[in-house]
């Protein structure tokens, strides 16, 4: 017998559901999805975005060295960004983009972003010393699903652990869907002000790409406008494979999505890897890209990004390569006579693959959320891999 209140409570559930279904992430006239972003010239510069409604036509940033006073007038500069309009099927919104030079290392500053009477709140970051051969940053594989609900414990755990870190690396397919607003909402509400502290730097996976209306595979339109990042890569990937040289490590960043799908933008960017690794004279090396050299998961393979460039990696004395895609651990050299580079394939999400039986693994997991903190201190490279929970799962060292 269907009782009134079996009704109330089956009407309380659909609807319970459908608000959870149905939550979005509106833009207004405060500033949103504030992003630090990483810059070629790390000691002495920061890159930074945010969003607005559409009806917001200008953005300024506001920042001054720290101190202690409340008082934030005193020695306060300011800039205005540049701004790019986002119109979706059922939203507009503006993007700003903004750069500031001239900072001095090792230093503390606060800045906020906004217009008029409409501000963000004062956020903090530092600049790294221009000593070399000392850093620290996190680095999660693919967050992609149900971002606010469970890979927010992940990012938020990684800053719990390495809160001074110096940037955070994202390795491929930050959200599910390209071009869908709502994850972006979520990524940025699990990243919180992480990402408005500690600069991010990151590479699109496939899931950052999808076919338009006459079949051309673009970019996802928030990617560009959402982050402001080096725009020192191949041409025609720009903003996705870069270069930053933080601290005398260089990091590498490349573009394996359009690696699998364009024979000349694959060519073009093998020929530029070789020459930022041939022209760089730091003491360690990192590569950071999407699809894995050597997989773990379960059927799957990337023999061509393989052939092209695991010959660079290893002829160029590459330490580190990082990686996503596969939805499971691994980590292995892929070689026994080589100690370097150590492959690394990772996942920050929920969402799991079934695990391979590559023998190029000498650690490997499936179904565990993951985070690691790379510390490089002179001549040592301490690596460590956490779960959610903050139990260490991993770790090795390389001395140079």
């Amino acid at each position: 017998m269907i009782t009134m209140d079996k009704v109330k409570l089956t009407i309380g559930m659909l609807l319970l559901c459908q608000w959870s279904i149905a939550q979005e992430f509106l833009p207004n006239a405060y500033p949103d999805r504030v992003v630090l972003n990483v810059t070629e010239t790390p000691t002495n510069s920061v890159a930074l975005s945010w969003r607005t409604d559409a009806a917001t036509g200008k953005g300024m940033v506001q920042w001054k060295k720290a101190d202690d006073s409340p008082d934030m007038s005193v020695g306060l500069d300011s800039a205005r960004a540049s701004v790019e309009s986002l119109a979706e099927e059922d939203r507009s919104a503006n993007y700003f983009n903004v750069r500031l030079n001239g900072l001095a290392p090792a230093t503390t500053y606060t800045y906020r972003v906004g217009q008029g009477t409409h501000w963000s709140e004062w956020f903090q970051f530092e600049t790294p010393a221009d000593t070399p051969d000392q850093l620290t940053f996190i680095y999660v594989g693919d967050g992609q699903n149900d971002l606010k609900s469970r890979w927010s414990r992940a990012i938020r755990k990684a800053y719990a652990t390495a809160p001074e870190a110096d940037f955070v690396l994202h390795t491929g397919d930050l959200i599910n869907r390209s071009g869908e607003d709502n994850e972006w909402g979520e990524w940025h509400y699990a990243s919180g002000f992480i990402a408005s502290t500690i600069p991010v730097m990151a590479t699109p996976g496939n899931h950052e790409y999808k076919k338009d209306e006459q079949g051309v595979v673009r970019l996802d339109p928030h990617w560009r406008p959402g982050f402001n990042l080096p725009a020192n890569g191949p041409k025609g990937l720009e903003e996705t494979s870069y270069y930053v040289d933080y601290r005398g490590v260089r990091v590498i960043t490349l573009n394996t999505q359009m690696m699998n799908l364009d024979d000349n933008l694959r060519t073009a960017e093998a020929q530029w890897l070789e020459k930022v690794l041939r022209e760089s004279d730091g003491k360690w090396k990192i590569v950071a890209f999407h699809h894995p050299i050597h997989s773990t998961a379960e059927g799957r393979d990337n023999p061509e990004i393989r052939e092209l460039i695991k010959p660079l990696l290893e002829k160029y004395g590459v330490h580190l390569v990082l990686q996503g895609h596969d939805h499971t651990y691994g980590r292995g050299t892929g070689n026994p006579a080589l100690e370097k580079p150590v492959y690394v394939v990772s996942v920050s999400g929920p969402k799991m693959y079934k695990q391979g039986e590559g023998t190029w693994m000498e650690k490997a997991t499936t179904d565990t959320q993951l985070f690691q903190v790379i510390q490089i201190d002179g001549g040592q490279l301490a690596y460590k891999s956490y779960t959610v929970t903050g139990k260490l799962f991993d770790e090795f060292t390389l001395a140079k």
